[in-house]
């Protein structure tokens, strides 16, 4: 085990990095709406260019845990063929940007193609750091918020760029990302999963706290991506444009990377449910008191963002964590699976919800509706808090 032993020291920082870039697509549309916008002629959209990344993404889960894609071959491959379908999809916006059918469909494939990145990057750390899969996932989920930001920070560093280029930028840097992953050997831990039997995993809502890990996560989601899509459209109504709202969306998103990286390096001493409540809890209070700080002085009003960003998704990966923990031995990959999925579907629900306010409720109040996933994740996760759960 020698060689195991000097190997594992660069596996991990290999596998963030690449998830880093693969996943430099989910937002890549959405960085450079301004400029679609002008080809449809129209106004609006994020949440319809997410809600079909999302649609994307709930189908590729199903189909590739139904169909054991990740058991059934190298996931480092699976990982490289489905980065580069995702590179693929996204520059295919770049034939007829003007289609806004076309640009849709595109969407969903870059959303299908998540589905081999995002979980089989998971599958793979857990072959290497199963004993920690908690700390692991704070690194790795954190990977996920710095790839979602990256095309707002190439929109902010070429201002003058012509839209094409972000989007290029960010295919070309999915790409390297499998290729990055696709050298990450499989570790001593991985296990080859049963076939996925859903049928199951609802008897294991039966069990109070994988109940309320899944019931927190689903408040957590219901927020999350809906905050990411609509984030740069509260940044413009605050008065910021052009590379100053691009670099100010980054940031803000970027900053999860704190959440989700520090949630990790505090789990034994906090306790993965405890830490999970506590960001949930902060961000429900920046959802609840978002109407006062839109039109707050702009150093104050970043500052918010700043720490809303931090809170937004650093509950992410312990909930997913706990889940896993709760979950019947015999069925971990079913229930993830089932879970995601549903996580991801209400993400739909957010989206459509905000996509329709924006042109209904005044600017101050858009993001208000997010406290009520928050709200009923905290109600329902209390049972993570009644022992310790340092997982």
């Amino acid at each position: 085990m020698p060689e195991t032993a000097r190997m594992r020291w660069w596996i991990l920082p290999a596998i963030v990095v690449g998830q880093l870039l693969a996943t430099s697509t989910w937002f890549a549309a959405n960085a450079v709406i301004d400029s679609l916008q002008v080809l449809w002629t129209m106004e609006g959209g994020e949440g319809l260019l997410t809600t079909a990344v999302q649609l994307g993404f709930i189908a590729g889960t199903l189909v590739f845990a139904v169909g054991g894609v990740a058991d059934r071959f190298h996931p480092g491959n699976v990982f490289l063929a489905s980065a580069a379908t995702g590179a693929a999809a996204n520059a295919a916006v770049l034939i007829a940007p003007g289609d806004f059918t076309l640009v849709l469909a595109a969407r969903f494939v870059v959303g299908f193609s998540l589905a081999g990145v995002y979980p089989v990057g998971m599958k793979i750390a857990a072959g290497w750091y199963g004993g920690g899969l908690g700390w692991a996932l704070g690194f790795l989920v954190g990977a996920l918020v710095l790839g979602t930001a990256s095309p707002h920070l190439l929109r902010a560093v070429g201002a003058s760029w012509d839209w094409r280029l972000v989007m290029t930028g960010a295919s070309l840097a999915a790409l390297a990302g499998g290729l990055l992953v696709r050298l990450v050997p499989e570790g001593p831990d991985l296990a080859r999963g049963a076939p996925v039997r859903f049928r199951g995993v609802l008897d294991a809502f039966r069990q109070r706290r994988f109940r309320a890990s899944a019931l927190g996560y689903f408040g957590h989601m219901w927020e999350l991506y809906a905050f990411w899509a609509f984030v740069p459209v509260w940044i413009g109504a605050h008065g910021m444009a052009g590379s100053a709202l691009s670099a100010t969306a980054f940031a803000v998103i970027a900053a999860g990377f704190v959440g989700c990286a520090g949630g990790g390096l505090f789990l034994r001493r906090l306790g993965g449910g405890r830490i999970a409540l506590g960001q949930l809890g902060l961000s429900t209070a920046c959802c609840l008191v978002s109407p006062l700080l839109l039109y707050a002085p702009t150093p104050l009003f970043v500052a918010f963002l700043l720490l809303w960003g931090i809170a937004v998704v650093g509950d992410s990966p312990q909930f997913s964590a706990l889940t896993a923990y709760f979950a019947p031995r015999a069925l971990v990959g079913s229930a993830l699976t089932l879970v995601n999925s549903i996580g991801f579907a209400i993400t739909i629900a957010s989206l459509s919800l905000l996509e329709w306010l924006q042109h209904v409720v005044p600017p101050a109040w858009l993001l208000f509706p997010l406290a009520l996933g928050p709200l009923l994740g905290l109600l329902a996760g209390r049972p993570l808090i009644a022992r310790g759960t340092a997982r």
